[in-house]
């Protein structure tokens, strides 16, 4: 064979490769969005995932084909803003803003170069001794691995405060952790909050109402199916991982999903 034809066929190789195989709008693709809370080297409760299964995790969603993808560019998919995402496309969230994100998480992340959503509620930042603070949450906004988008202030359960509060109560407190909450996190971070994660992954019509109002674009529960165009937009679900759970159930929750339908 011709040598030019050999590099040729060797460029067309390398960018086959190195190419995420992309899925047109029209598939409507479906993504599983993974959320975690704390990542610590030993697990110490039912929320925490070790580092060690969570590097694995990685590991494992690299070797079988997987891209992580920013969940922001998830949204533009889900809304019609963007074209494609790549055909195995996975997310990876973190809720709540509690430090080993940036003790133990980050280092991962950046080990493999991976992005993440963080969805940070406002009241313990800088207060709380297991929440980051304000600088090390701009120092992570500051990189290409993170995103930070809301939780709400102080992480209040709806359900329950709906039924103890009048209604002029309940409606300061929406307004509290729906607009203040945002206006917080924009102020201190110099950002843009679009995203929220419901606390508990609690919500109904009137929350996803009040939060379009209060101008978040999407929302996400916690809710073991995959995001697709057929779930309404303040109500996208999530996959909890957990310690407990099995590699082999992780592996179920996200090669369930890449389907078109």
């Amino acid at each position: 064979m011709h040598s030019f034809a050999k590099k040729f066929l060797y460029v067309i190789f390398a960018l086959c490769a190195y190419t995420p195989f992309v899925v047109q709008a029209t598939d409507n693709l479906r993504v599983p969005i993974l959320v975690y809370h704390d990542v610590h080297p030993t697990a110490k409760s039912s929320m925490t995932i070790s580092t060690k299964k969570f590097e694995e995790q990685l590991i494992w969603l690299r070797d079988n084909g997987y891209t992580v993808i920013p969940l922001r560019d998830l949204v533009d998919y889900l809304q019609g803003r963007r074209a494609s995402l790549p055909a195995k496309s996975v997310v990876i969230t973190a809720d709540d803003g509690r430090s080993s994100v940036y003790e133990y998480m980050w280092p991962i992340v950046r080990k493999y170069n991976v992005p993440v959503t963080l969805f940070i509620y406002t009241s313990p930042i800088s207060n709380a001794k297991w929440a980051m603070t304000w600088e090390q949450l701009r120092e992570l906004k500051d990189t290409p691995h993170f995103d930070i988008q809301g939780h709400t202030y102080w992480h209040p359960n709806f359900k329950q405060e709906r039924k103890k509060l009048s209604a002029d109560e309940y409606s300061k407190l929406l307004h509290a952790n729906l607009v203040k909450a945002k206006e917080v996190v924009n102020k201190k971070l110099g950002t843009d909050i679009t995203l929220l994660a419901w606390p508990f992954g609690i919500y109904d019509v009137d929350l996803e109402a009040a939060a379009k109002q209060a101008g978040y674009e999407m929302a996400f529960s916690i809710e073991a199916r995959d995001a697709s165009r057929t779930e309404r937009a303040m109500s996208q679900p999530r996959y909890m991982v957990l310690e407990g759970q099995s590699m082999r159930t992780f592996a179920s929750q996200v090669s369930g999903s890449s389907k078109h339908k």
